[in-house]
């Protein structure tokens, strides 16, 4: 197919962006061309980088449409010659003048390329063989010329997309994991939690607009720095809480201290000593939201693949380990008597987190058994460390 003309009709002057297209005519094509739609699915993509819209997409789309072959390589040319009337009705209805801005703006961007007739209308003529001999329209060509172009640029905007997106849901769960922590705390705790929750409040609010990357990177470094000190102010407090009582004068049992002598007593001494299961019914119930434990003890998941989603759940999950950690029927009996099952199984899957730096979990689990059946432990602090642990290891 013939082209005798590279200047534009009209009162269009020629420019230097103008003879930076017209090279576009003559450079080489790549090898592997994919489907029109394919191109134009990338070209979305990477819409910013080529300083086009969502609407002049839609008019590049209503032109590409008039192409008669799924890829835009093949057939007699990359040229298409749709009458402004026509272009309008696969634009679904925009207006002329519509439609010619955003012709414009595609050709600035150096999408497509006018291929201008004489009189400025767009028409095909026909040879002897019947065959296009010259036509007059908007050129696709530069479509396959810049593919690698395109191609790059849609990759470097969905990886900026899923890095913003990430970075969203990173403050996202560290504003809840405050939240829920302060709920947790609030009852048992003096402390200006108002002022905290309102904070948080306010990161909330600003994740409803639509940030770029340094504002939420902000954003993160705002709501890790008061998640940490959530976490510091309930461990720091529990701990203030098992160092006022003699029994207990530190928080937990250092691993390294533990006999051999704590490890198992025998079963026939447990059974002797040890009290009859407590009613379920009253017992009470953990403070800790479960997704908090599990965030703290991830290692229970590698033993549930399926997941845990329950406390009942968790309880059966803890039953079904301990004796991978020596654990004892009558141990762990005893233990879930004296917290009652729930609390019994958090405190053995954090064990079980531990379980590198623990030289004997069924002997550390008697212990804690002895402190709970004085009224004097609780998981929570087990958890609140782990978690601050992982909070740490996250930055």
């Amino acid at each position: 197919m013939e082209r005798i003309t590279s200047t534009p009709f009209g009162r269009r002057q020629v420019t230097a962006d103008h003879l930076a297209a017209q090279a576009l005519l003559k450079a080489p094509i790549p090898d592997a061309v994919p489907d029109k739609w394919t191109i134009i699915k990338e070209l979305t993509a990477a819409r910013l980088a080529f300083q086009v819209t969502d609407r002049d997409l839609a008019v590049l789309h209503a032109l590409v449409s008039f192409h008669p072959h799924d890829s835009l390589a093949d057939g007699e040319g990359t040229i298409v010659f749709p009458s402004n009337a026509a272009l309008s009705e696969r634009a679904h209805g925009m207006a002329e003048s519509t439609l010619r801005r955003h012709l414009a703006a595609l050709v600035r961007a150096q999408l497509i390329i006018r291929h201008d007739s004489p009189n400025g209308k767009r028409y095909a003529a026909r040879g002897v063989d019947g065959g296009f001999e010259r036509v007059f329209g908007f050129d696709l060509r530069p479509l396959l010329v810049r593919l690698p172009e395109i191609a790059q640029a849609a990759h470097e905007a969905r990886a900026a997309a899923l890095r913003l997106k990430r970075l969203r849901e990173a403050v996202v769960l560290r504003v809840r994991d405050a939240v829920k922590l302060i709920e947790f705390a609030q009852d048992e705790i003096q402390e200006d939690w108002g002022s905290i929750l309102g904070k948080l409040k306010l990161i909330q609010q600003c994740l409803r607009r639509k940030n770029d990357v340094d504002a939420l990177n902000a954003l993160n470094v705002d709501a890790d720095h008061i998640l940490n000190n959530v976490n510091s102010l309930i461990v720091a407090n529990k701990t203030k809480e098992m160092d006022a009582n003699d029994a207990i004068n530190e928080r937990h049992i250092q691993y390294s201290n533990l006999k051999h002598s704590d490890s198992e007593p025998s079963l026939e001494k447990e059974e002797a000593t040890a009290p009859a299961l407590a009613d379920p019914a009253v017992r009470v119930k953990p403070k800790l939201p479960l997704y908090l434990v599990l965030k703290a003890c991830p290692d229970v998941l590698d033993y549930m693949p399926d997941g845990i989603s329950s406390w009942e759940e968790l309880v059966h999950s803890a039953d079904f380990i301990r004796p991978m950690l020596g654990i004892s029927d009558d141990a762990w009996l005893r233990a879930r008597n004296a917290m009652g099952d729930e609390q019994a199984a958090i405190t053995l899957v954090a064990i079980l987190q531990k379980a590198s730096e623990i030289r004997s979990p069924g002997g550390y689990l008697r212990a804690l058994t002895s402190k709970a059946e004085d009224g004097a432990f609780s998981p929570g602090p087990m958890i609140m460390a782990l978690i601050s642990t992982e909070n740490k290891r996250e930055v």
